[in-house]
């Protein structure tokens, strides 16, 4: 048995075949999880727990059927941030706090979705602390269902544009936000998704060996990060 993670699939209809493989993954590999950790942005746009896309219904509905042999854990990211308890109800997943240590046999551990941890762009975690306002989000949840995907577009488009005209840098983790959160929380090792750039880092914190592992996006293909009592690894799904 091995905890499974996961991060940024980005499921939409856009994508049909990484909504397919997303599928195959729920009623095969993830079968044999000890537990399934989601770090965010499984979905490109969650737009209220009652107003689920045509789209979603049969992953929903497989996230719903694997929970009842494996415990399934999701964070928010940045494009689905509005899943409430109605959607933990739906899926059978649990929402973990941004910023949750679990024991990872034997070595305590920091997950979180990562884009706080992108403290070089200004504008994003301006525009973030906007969309997190309980405001701005009671608002948003009010509108109709033609509004809100109108809304959504909007935004969207936004991102892509700024995206285009950053530095590729400012969009990546600040090293010392990364030391600051992981020490505030008394780790050495930090498992985050966000930046698209997957890799595993090695460095020094507090005078002792830290490590952080930065999940795969499912933007070209699926993949999975395996931790067992020998270590971590990825996996290619298809």
């Amino acid at each position: 048995m091995a905890i499974q993670l996961i991060s940024d699939l980005h499921l939409s209809q856009e994508r049909p075949d990484i909504n397919d493989i997303f599928l195959r993954y729920l009623k095969g590999p993830a079968q044999q999880a000890e537990a399934l950790y989601i770090l965010g942005d499984l979905f490109e746009a969650w737009l209220g727990d009652d107003m689920v896309l045509p789209e979603y219904q049969p992953l929903i509905s497989a996230l719903k059927t694997l929970s009842e042999n494996v415990p399934l854990y999701i964070m928010y990211g940045n494009r689905d941030f509005l899943m409430r308890e109605g959607f933990e109800e739906m899926t059978g997943c649990k929402l973990l706090d941004e910023e949750t240590v679990i024991d990872l046999y034997g070595t305590p551990t920091l997950l979180m979705h990562g884009d706080t941890l992108c403290t070089d762009d200004v504008a994003y975690q301006e525009f973030r602390k906007m969309v997190r306002n309980p405001a701005w989000q009671d608002d948003l949840l009010s509108k109709t269902p033609e509004e809100r995907l109108a809304l959504a577009r909007k935004l969207r488009e936004i991102s892509k544009t700024e995206t285009q005209g950053k530095q590729e840098a400012i969009m990546d983790v600040n090293q010392q936000a990364v030391e600051d959160v992981m020490q505030s929380h008394r780790v050495q090792q930090l498992i985050h998704g966000h930046t698209h750039r997957p890799a595993q880092h090695d460095f020094s914190l507090a005078g002792q060996p830290a490590h952080r592992i930065v999940l795969s996006d499912w933007y070209q293909s699926g993949s999975m990060l395996v931790c067992d009592e020998t270590g971590c690894h990825t996996e290619k799904l298809s």
